[in-house]
């Protein structure tokens, strides 16, 4: 099978975030334009004379992958080229919780007809990992260092699912590479309904989250296994266009009868050895316990195994 983002790019070895990006563009197809945002992506997969896209491609800026995927589903929809091609806006997490939160929040507002993915590696690894509002609570980040005064970042992960959600867009979606079924079945299912869509997928970085490359797929899973990234989808209108649901419907994708314990999870990772190297940090890998439990409550999954 021959891949719609071709090898050779640039990406860093055990990179969590190209394997999605693959999974993706070729469960789209090749009837599609593609906006990336200023990032990991656009920097591995375009370095000048070379590209790794075999489908249309541009580079917006940092902050409005969302408003120049919006100018292209509008000019299709003028020129009477609506149906020819899918509208995708692909862009890291900084590039749609932060910088591109007002971008992203005004075309889901607008109801425009694109697919807005944000491949969520927790920080803003391109430019020398700094914190970002997907950052974590308590991961050691070069604009959140773990020190005497606090053990990393202060505040909790932002919940971005949850602000595209009340914007009452067709479909919201979480995913990870380490469920490729799930996450296919998601982009498929995201390409039936006509305007807004989004999925945020986990992609684990091993330079920013400092873990063995070898282990990425493993850590996504994980992730999802002790409750701390929980698969699921919100659908507001029924798959026929018809019927709109108010604030959607929530289904749990990935059930987790039995939860792993989040010290598995955090100890593949430097970002979070801190936890391990200093006496206060057993009660803020409880903390993080309490999170997942949290989550655990609310998305249905089970009791830690013990």
């Amino acid at each position: 099978m021959k891949h719609l983002f071709a090898s050779g790019h640039t990406a860093c070895v055990g990179c969590g975030e190209v394997l999605p990006v693959i999974m993706v563009v070729d469960t789209i197809g090749p009837n599609a334009i593609y906006v990336s945002a200023t990032g990991c992506i656009e920097v591995f997969s375009s370095r000048y004379p070379e590209s790794a896209w075999e489908v249309p491609w541009i580079h917006s800026l940092f902050e409005n992958a969302a408003a120049v995927a919006s100018g292209i589903a509008s000019a299709l929809k003028i020129s009477g080229r609506k149906n020819e091609a899918k509208v995708v806006a692909l862009a890291g997490d900084g590039g749609t919780a932060d910088i591109g939160l007002q971008a992203l929040s005004g075309m889901l507002e607008r109801g425009d007809d694109v697919l807005f993915v944000c491949f969520d590696n927790e920080a803003y690894m391109n430019t020398g990992i700094q914190r970002s509002g997907s950052t974590p609570f308590a991961a050691a980040t070069t604009t959140s260092p773990a020190g005497k005064l606090w053990l990393g970042k202060m505040q909790r992960k932002k919940n971005v699912p949850a602000i595209v959600a009340a914007h009452n867009v067709p479909y919201v979606a979480t995913a990870s590479p380490g469920y490729y079924a799930d996450l296919k079945n998601k982009v498929k299912k995201a390409l039936t309904f006509e305007g807004p869509k989004y999925i945020q997928i986990l992609s684990p970085c091993p330079l920013g989250w400092r873990s063995d490359p070898a282990m990425s797929v493993e850590i996504a899973k994980l992730a999802v296994q002790c409750g701390l990234y929980p698969l699921y989808e919100i659908v507001t209108r029924s798959e026929n266009q018809s019927g709109f649901r108010g604030n959607g419907e929530l289904r749990v994708t990935i059930k987790v009868e039995k939860r792993k314990p989040v010290e598995e999870y955090l100890k593949l990772q430097g970002r979070f050895r801190h936890l391990f190297d200093k006496p206060e940090g057993k009660a803020v890998i409880q903390e993080i316990q309490t999170i997942a439990d949290e989550n655990a409550e609310k998305y249905g999954y089970g009791e830690v195994a013990k």
